[in-house]
């Protein structure tokens, strides 16, 4: 073979394996996927957890919670709580044990086509996003602008063609939408219009949540099917940290349970302003809201589906502004997630978020040092692990497709090293070494894993710098810029039919056009 017909073989080789590696794998080949199982990680011994758990029925039992509606008060004073002359609800140890035996530990948030359904138990890692930012990135002016209904529905959209995002909480808050009752039911549409995924969401006040439901009674075609599979939860904020009830979440709580919603019980207080300052205290607190409105939920209706989202955020305390993206908030998360393990409770809890702006190098090590730890952990739920910037003010479509990289990688540490007769490999290399090539490119053991075992990112560059060059040197955000392009210009597959979109848009006052 002259050296033409080999350079074109060579080249006629790497470019059927390019093919084949960025065609989708059949599941069996695949090296991640949803729900592998994390908590490789422990940072917490198993002392650290008793006294955790410990000081936190302490705090329930001795100081309790305030501000519950009187509604809340007749469900948890009928379960066995106190109120005590300070209208402060506390909680007997007995009580809080007992619900904790009997919780619901089989929850699985539902997918509206049945494809990417997450199952909760053990320590399944799922990662997807939340939050709710104000602000648009404009990575191009590098400017901040307030995010739109279009924004939300765009980001729905990208997600469900994102193989590593695996939910799809509601990131930002539709600002072009003045009516809070219009802004959570056009919340509801634009997610489930984009994508198929399991949709959260939140309500601002209890008497949206029933038209939401009659919206999702359309669409998933009946009350009886969306009670056999709700594919939305609501995403609760049923406390004000420091331990007081937040009275308005807690009725929209109540109404969603009636309604067969699943709850993320979400106590999100800020380590050295509304939690303790000490990462230990900051997750005691959270743990012992959380069990608070784990028997909040039980009262209201034993055994209903609900996420522990113990979710307590980093504080600079140099200026009080947030720390998403710092090694004391991928402390916290891992450390709230080996709780979800000592309770064998399905849990959520809040990393991959960055203080930077952009999506840069800073972003990138905010980003990946809290969301690998999450899901080492062994986090059945990794909130906002995709998009947010500005501790959560902001939100970037470019960064959310970067980031699908990033939990690509995340996800490949979640799975671990298998060690098996196979993969220590002692034939290999004696094969190799005895009479062989004496390395291990292209032989058959190699190339038969090369897809089993690697990890390819899309996005990120492996090139040389004379390849680097001779492409044009591209850059992450100019690449995540077209693939969003090329994501948009395409009607997302999980819209609805017209005869659906119809009926909605005739009850209810949608935003997006048609």
């Amino acid at each position: 073979m002259n050296d033409q017909n080999r350079n074109s073989a060579r080249s006629g080789g790497r470019a059927a394996r390019r093919a084949a590696r960025a065609s989708a794998l059949p599941d069996h080949l695949r090296p991640i996927r949803p729900g592998m199982s994390g908590g490789a990680l422990n940072v917490l011994s198993q002392q650290d957890m008793e006294r955790i758990h410990n000081a936190a029925l302490d705090a329930l039992e001795r100081i309790g919670l305030a501000d519950a509606p009187q509604s809340g008060i007749d469900y948890l004073t009928a379960a066995g709580c106190t109120l005590g002359e300070d209208r402060r609800i506390r909680f007997p140890r007995a009580l809080v044990e007992d619900t904790l035996a009997r919780a619901n530990r089989s929850v699985t948030l539902y997918s509206r086509d049945g494809k990417t359904d997450l199952d909760l138990s053990g320590t399944r890692v799922h990662y997807g996003t939340a939050g709710a930012a104000v602000h648009m990135v404009d990575v191009e002016g590098r400017e901040y602008r307030d995010s739109t209904v279009q924004d939300l529905h765009d980001a729905a959209r990208i997600c469900e063609q994102l193989d590593n995002i695996h939910f799809v909480q509601r990131p930002m808050v539709c600002r072009d939408i003045p009516d809070n009752r219009d802004m959570d039911l056009n919340t509801v549409y634009a997610c489930c219009a984009g994508t198929f995924k399991h949709v959260g969401t939140s309500f601002t006040d209890p008497s949206y949540v029933k038209p939401a439901i009659e919206m999702l009674h359309l669409i998933a075609g009946g009350e009886d099917k969306w009670r056999e599979r709700p594919f939305v939860s609501n995403s609760n904020c049923f406390v004000v940290p420091p331990m007081k009830f937040a009275t308005e979440s807690c009725l929209v709580m109540e109404e969603c349970i009636k309604y067969g919603m699943p709850v993320l019980l979400l106590s999100a207080g800020m380590a050295g302003a509304t939690a303790p300052s000490t990462i230990a205290g900051a997750i005691v607190q959270a743990v012992a809201e959380c069990l608070a409105g784990l028997v909040y939920v039980n009262a209201v209706k034993p055994g209903a589906p609900a996420v522990f989202g113990t979710w307590p955020f980093g504080l600079d305390l140099r200026t009080g502004a947030m720390t998403g993206g710092s090694g004391e908030q991928a402390l916290l998360t891992a450390g709230c997630a080996q709780m979800h393990r000592f309770y064998d409770l399905p849990g959520g809890a809040a990393a991959g978020i960055a203080d930077s702006k952009l999506p840069d190098m800073q972003a990138g090590w905010e980003q990946m040092c809290s969301n690998v730890m999450a899901g080492l952990s062994g986090l059945n739920m990794v909130y906002e692990a995709a998009g947010m910037h500005a501790s959560l003010l902001g939100f970037c479509h470019e960064s959310l497709i970067l980031s699908d990289d990033l939990i690509g990688q995340a996800l490949r540490c979640v799975r671990g090293i298998e060690v098996n007769d196979e993969t220590l490999a002692l034939d290999q290399i004696a094969q190799v070494c005895l009479g062989g090539s004496g390395h291990y490119l292209g032989t058959d053991a190699t190339l038969s894993r090369m897809q089993l075992d690697h990890v390819y990112p899309t996005y990120g560059d492996r090139t040389s710098p004379k390849e680097w060059a001779e492409i044009g040197k591209p850059d992450l955000v100019t690449k995540a810029k077209a693939r969003k392009e090329q994501i948009l210009a395409e009607r997302s597959p999980a819209r609805f039919d017209p005869v659906t979109d119809a009926a909605i848009r005739a009850q209810f006052n949608i935003y997006l056009r048609a």
